[in-house]
C-alpha cells in the first residue's frame, strides 16, 4: 500500500504521512486534494509526494478526495517547494499559493445550465408526429431549427412559451434537454476588434530575435528589456508569444496594476482571441473558478493577469513576460511573502521558458544582474513612429510660494500650459500620489490632530463624504464641525489629496470634463475601464490619479502632464526612496506626447536639485543608477546584498519588543560575522490596526544558510498567543 505525503490546511511547516487505501489507488496523485483525519477532526490537505513505506509505524488511511483529480500541477509543487525555503514560510503557504482561494475553498462549482437542442430523428419526424403538434410547440421547434442549440430558459421566453412546452417535444422524441458547464466569461461585455502584427523597428526587431533564441534553445534565460516609454515593448511581447504559441507551448503575461489589466487583456485578446484567460482579483469568485479551470484543462494558451496569474497552471510553459518588472505591487505582503518577478524567473529555470522582464526603468537589482551577465539586456532607446521624448521642466515651488505669498497648488507654469492645452482641444494627466481632500484636520485653537487610535498616523479627510479615514486600518468617522476637544468650530483640514486636486482645477478651469482615478473613486468592475475609454476618446480633458496612471497607459491626445508634488516619496525613511522616485517619475512622463504632437511634462517640487528629479529631467537611467548603486554597495543595502526583516507584532508594546529581543538573543551567536543586524527597533509606523510593531534587519551573509537559520529559530518556534512573528525576505520596504 502507498503512502501520501500530506500538507494540510494548518500553517504546522511540515507534512503528515498517510496510507493510500485500494478504493483511492491510482486516483490519489502530488497534487491531489485530499480529506484526511486529523487527531479528533478532519482536515484538507494535498499531495505533495508518494513514497512506498513510512518510518511511522501506524498510519491512519486518506478518508477521500476533496476533488476530482490532481489539481496543483507537479511542476508548480516544485516551485511551492522553493517558494518555502526561500522565502521562509510554511510549506501549507506555499503550497496554497500555487491556487486561487475560490479553487481551493471548494465552494465554487462550474456553472450548469439545461439547454434544448435538436433530437437526432427530429429532421426525419414527419406525418403525425409533426400534425400533432400545438402552434406553441411548431414556434418552439422552427426556433430551434432555426438559431440551434439554445439554454432552455433562453428559448422559452424569447418565444413566449414555457419549460412545459419543450418537454412535451421532448416526449414526442424531437427536442433534447442537456445540462452544459457554462462558464463565466470576463470579456462578456467586451468589444474587441482584432488586430495583426506590426512591421518592428531594428531595434524591436533585435529584442524579438534575442527572445527568440532563447525560446528555440529552451535554454531558461532572462531577458531584460529595457525600453523607454513609447519605445513598443507590448508589439515584441505580442509577437514573441505568437512565437511561443506556433512552437505548442504556453505563455504568461503579469501586470503590476489590476487598472492595467483591462487595457492589457484588450491588446492581447485583439490578436489571440479566445486563446487569452485573465486571473486578477477584480473578477467574480465564479470568473476566477471558470477562467483557472479553462488553463487547467488545457483550454487557453495565454494568462494575462497581475502577480498571482504567476502560479496558471500550464503544463508546457514556454514564456513568461513580467511588464513594469520594477513596480513593488509585485511583492505579495502577506505569507508567502514572495516577489512574483524573481519566482518568474525561478519558474522559467524550472521549466526551461524564456522570462522576458521589461521596464524603461529597471528596477536595481535587475540592472545589476544584466551588468553581472546573470541577465541579458536588450535596449529600446527611441520611441515608436519617430516620436520625441517629452520635454520635463521642473519647477520650484518655494520660489514659486515667495513670489505667490504662500505655498501653491498649481504652479502659475502649468496653469498656463494646462489652459493652452485645453484651448488646443489636447488632454492633459495631474499626478499626485495620495488620495482624499486633506490630510490632517486640525483645530487652529487647542492644537488637537484628529488621529486614528489603533495606528500612528492621522487621518484623512474625504470631502464628497464629509469623512475622516484612516488609510492604514481602513476606520471611518464622521468628520465633525467643532474641535472634539475644546469645542472651538474654527478647524482647518491641511495637506493635499488627489480630490483636493479634483475641486480645485474645477474651479481653475471650468470649461474642461475632469475625471479621477483613484482607489477612492475606482470602486466597480468596469470603474477602471469605462474612465480610461472615457479619456481616450476625448470625453475627458484631464485626468487626476494616483500611481494607477503612472505606467503602461498609452493616450496618442496627452501631451502635458503635471507632477503636483515630486517630493513625496523622497521624504520616506526608506533606503529605496530615491529610485522609488525616479521611476515614478520617469513613467508618470512617458504618458506624454506619445502621438504625433511633442509632449511636455511640469514637476513640481520643493527639492529641484535632488539627483532623482535632475537624472529624470534628462530621460537619464543609466547616469541614475550608476549614482545610486555605489551608494547601495557602501551602505550594505541591495542589489548588493540580500535583507531579510523580521516583523513582531502585538497589541502590548512591551512584549512585543520583549518577543523580538528574544528573537535576537536566539539568533545572534549563529550569524555568520559578515551578517550585519539593525534592531529591534519599533517599526517607522510603530503602530497600526491595534498593533504594536517592531523590526529586526539582517543584511549580508548567504541568503540559504540565513533562510535555514531564521526557519529553526524563528518558524519552529512558538510565541505567546497574541504575538505575530513574520520573516520577509528581500522587503521592498522598511515602512
Amino acid at each position: 500500500m502507498a503512502v501520501a505525503r500530506v500538507v494540510t490546511d494548518l500553517g504546522l511547516d511540515r507534512e503528515f504521512d498517510y496510507l493510500v487505501p485500494d478504493s483511492l489507488h491510482g486516483q490519489v496523485r502530488p497534487g491531489s486534494r485530499v480529506v484526511v483525519p486529523f487527531g479528533s477532526s478532519t482536515r484538507t490537505g494535498y499531495v505533495v509526494g508518494l513514497k512506498e513505506r513510512s518510518h511511522y509505524p501506524r498510519l491512519k488511511p486518506i478518508a477521500g478526495l476533496a476533488s476530482d483529480g490532481a489539481q496543483i500541477p507537479v511542476n508548480l509543487l516544485r516551485l511551492a517547494d522553493w517558494l518555502a525555503q526561500y522565502y521562509c514560510c510554511p510549506r501549507e503557504h506555499a503550497v496554497r499559493a500555487m491556487l486561487p482561494a475560490v479553487v481551493r475553498g471548494g465552494q465554487v462549482r462550474s456553472k450548469r445550465r439545461a439547454f434544448a437542442c435538436l433530437a437526432p430523428a427530429a429532421a426525419q419526424q414527419k406525418g403525425d408526429v409533426a400534425d400533432s403538434l400545438t402552434p406553441r410547440q411548431r414556434r418552439l421547434l422552427e426556433a430551434l431549427i432555426r438559431q440551434g442549440s439554445q439554454p432552455l430558459a433562453d428559448l422559452c421566453q424569447a418565444n413566449g412559451v414555457t419549460s412545459a412546452v419543450a418537454k412535451a417535444l421532448v416526449a414526442k422524441g424531437l427536442v433534447v434537454i442537456e445540462d452544459r458547464v457554462v462558464a463565466r466569461d470576463p470579456f462578456a461585455e467586451d468589444v474587441v476588434l482584432p488586430t495583426t502584427p506590426l512591421n518592428l523597428s531594428a531595434e524591436q526587431a533585435a529584442a524579438l530575435a534575442a527572445i527568440g533564441e532563447s525560446l528555440a534553445a529552451r535554454d531558461g534565460a532572462v531577458i531584460l528589456l529595457q525600453g523607454v516609454t513609447g519605445s513598443g515593448k507590448t508589439e515584441v511581447y505580442l509577437q514573441a508569444i505568437q512565437h511561443c504559441l506556433d512552437s505548442g507551448r504556453e505563455a504568461i503575461v503579469l501586470v503590476p496594476e489590476i487598472a492595467l489589466t483591462p487595457q492589457t487583456c484588450e491588446r492581447f485578446r485583439g490578436r489571440f482571441g479566445d486563446r487569452v484567460s485573465v486571473m486578477h482579483s477584480g473578477l467574480s469568485d465564479g470568473e476566477r473558478f471558470d477562467e483557472w479551470t479553462r488553463v487547467h484543462q488545457g483550454r487557453a494558451a495565454i494568462v494575462v493577469g497581475a502577480r498571482s496569474a504567476l502560479f496558471a497552471p500550464f503544463q508546457n510553459l514556454g514564456l513568461i513576460v513580467v511588464d513594469e518588472e520594477h513596480e513593488s505591487t509585485y511583492k505579495q505582503e502577506e505569507s508567502p511573502r514572495y516577489h512574483a518577478r524573481d519566482v518568474a524567473v525561478v519558474r522559467g529555470k524550472l521549466e526551461h521558458a524564456t522570462v522576458v522582464l521589461g521596464s524603461a526603468t529597471p528596477s536595481l537589482e535587475s540592472y545589476q544582474n544584466a551588468l553581472n551577465g546573470k541577465y541579458r539586456r536588450v535596449l529600446l532607446t527611441h520611441r515608436v513612429d519617430h516620436c520625441e521624448m517629452p520635454t520635463i521642466e521642473l519647477v520650484d515651488m518655494t520660489a514659486e510660494a515667495a513670489m505667490q505669498g504662500q505655498a501653491q497648488i498649481f504652479s502659475r507654469r502649468l496653469q498656463a500650459l494646462l489652459e493652452d492645452r485645453l484651448g488646443r482641444g489636447e488632454q492633459t494627466i495631474l499626478f499626485l500620489n495620495r488620495r482624499g481632500y486633506a490630510t490632517q484636520f486640525m483645530c487652529t485653537s487647542c492644537g488637537f490632530v484628529a488621529a486614528c487610535p489603533d495606528c500612528e498616523t492621522s487621518y484623512t479627510y474625504h470631502r464628497r463624504d464629509q469623512m475622516l479615514c484612516c488609510h492604514l486600518c481602513g476606520r471611518i468617522l464622521q468628520a465633525p464641525k467643532t474641535c472634539p476637544q475644546c469645542g472651538n468650530p474654527e478647524v482647518r483640514y491641511s495637506g493635499v489629496g488627489t480630490e483636493k486636486i479634483e475641486v480645485v482645477a474645477q474651479i481653475l478651469f471650468p470649461r474642461a470634463v475632469i475625471a479621477r482615478m483613484d482607489s477612492d473613486n475606482m470602486t466597480t468592475r468596469r470603474s477602471y475601464s469605462d474612465t480610461l475609454e472615457a479619456f481616450r476618446a476625448g470625453r475627458v480633458h484631464v485626468l487626476i490619479g494616483t500611481q494607477m496612471i503612472a505606467k503602461g497607459l498609452h493616450f496618442p491626445n496627452c501631451t502635458l502632464v503635471g507632477v503636483l508634488n515630486a517630493d513625496l516619496g523622497l521624504r520616506l525613511p526608506d533606503f529605496r526612496a530615491s529610485e522609488r522616485t525616479f521611476q515614478l517619475l520617469t513613467q508618470v512622463a512617458g504618458r506624454a506626447g506619445r502621438g504625433e504632437r511633442a509632449g511636455h511634462v511640469v514637476v513640481q517640487t520643493y527639492s529641484p536639485y535632488h539627483p532623482a528629479l535632475q537624472f529624470a529631467l534628462q530621460h537619464d537611467v543609466d547616469g541614475f543608477y550608476g549614482e545610486e548603486l555605489p551608494d547601495r554597495v557602501a551602505l550594505g543595502f541591495p542589489p548588493a546584498t540580500h535583507m531579510v526583516m523580521i516583523h513582531v507584532r502585538g497589541p502590548e508594546p512591551a512584549q512585543v519588543e520583549a518577543t523580538a529581543a528574544e528573537i535576537l538573543a536566539a539568533l545572534q551567536p549563529r550569524l555568520a560575522p559578515e551578517v550585519k543586524v539593525s534592531g529591534p527597533l519599533p517599526a517607522p509606523i510603530a503602530k497600526i490596526r491595534g498593533q504594536y510593531r517592531y523590526q529586526i534587519t539582517l543584511r549580508g551573509g548567504n541568503i540559504r544558510t540565513l533562510g535555514r537559520l531564521l526557519r529553526e529559530a524563528v518558524l519552529a518556534r512558538r510565541f505567546a498567543k497574541d504575538i505575530e512573528v513574520a520573516v520577509d525576505v528581500d522587503p521592498r520596504s522598511l515602512l
